[in-house]
């Protein structure tokens, strides 16, 4: 989980400014979603990690 925080302030955090929480907390929302659905991540094979879980629960 800590990893996955730091990766979220530096591609989405570090260098913007959020006027209101709730303009923050959208931007997290919008985070992940794409980091699971989206984002490919070599430590997975170039996957999603929704196209894991999702190959794991076929198996």
């Amino acid at each position: 989980m800590e990893g996955f925080w730091g990766i979220l302030r530096r591609e989405r955090y570090y260098g913007r400014k959020f006027t209101s929480r709730e303009q923050l907390s959208q931007m997290i929302r919008e985070y992940i979603v794409y980091y699971n659905f989206s984002r490919l991540q070599r430590r997975l094979g170039v996957h999603t990690p929704m196209e894991v879980y999702t190959q794991c629960r076929a198996a």
